[in-house]
């Protein structure tokens, strides 16, 4: 069984706190589709050339069918030319795969507990900074010391906002905003208590 480490008010070890035993049983295939589907609607798709139905131009025949010695030349819109249609070129697709909502949910309980497996996943009643200076920000992630830190909130207050902004090593979101790939992505995660319970809460 995973264990998250639990923080006090100064962001300091007060114990530990259990994740479900089943969150141990969670193939981690369900992560690898979720990171798959998610970067694959990150795409731009934009790619796009023009094939030699679209290129303007190319009305005339270049030159005589016969006569020259050469090929027989019937459009400048053709792929031989400079300036005509690419053939098989990038053209607008759809790049989104598709994961229904199971494997969404054991994805990120996967991620949960794979920080939690690391000694990764800490959880503190409240990531609130008051006085909305960065260097108490980064005092609070100074303390976990880990490279990179995601922080996951109830609700981004002002102050905090302000506070967490400016430091590279660390992302804040929104409860609403957690998914299994931001969770997998960073070297540890601050969670909220509150934020926590309704995770990991059993349907």
């Amino acid at each position: 069984m995973s264990n998250a480490v639990v923080l006090n008010e100064k962001f300091e070890n007060n114990g530990e706190l259990a994740l479900p035993a089943s969150y141990e049983e969670i193939n981690s295939h369900n992560l690898y589709l979720y990171a798959k589907s998610y970067l694959s609607s990150l795409r731009a798709n934009t790619a796009r050339v023009k094939n030699r139905s679209e290129v303007s131009g190319g009305g005339k025949k270049p030159k005589a069918q016969k006569g020259s010695g050469g090929a027989r030349w019937g459009s400048k819109r053709s792929p031989l030319f400079v300036g005509g249609g690419q053939v098989f070129g990038p053209s607008a697709r759809n790049y989104n795969q598709k994961i229904n909502k199971k494997q969404k949910a054991l994805a990120l309980k996967f991620a949960l507990n794979a920080q939690a497996n690391n000694g990764s996943l800490f959880v503190a009643d409240s990531v609130k900074i008051e006085s909305g200076k960065t260097k108490d920000a980064v005092a609070v992630l100074n303390k976990l010391d880990k490279r990179d830190t995601l922080v996951v909130v109830d609700t981004i207050d002002e102050k905090t906002y302000l506070a967490f902004r400016n430091v590279k090593n660390c992302y804040m979101v929104e409860k609403q905003e957690v998914n299994a790939y931001i969770i997998a992505a960073y070297h540890s995660v601050l969670i909220e208590k509150s934020v926590f319970d309704a995770l990991t809460k059993e349907a």
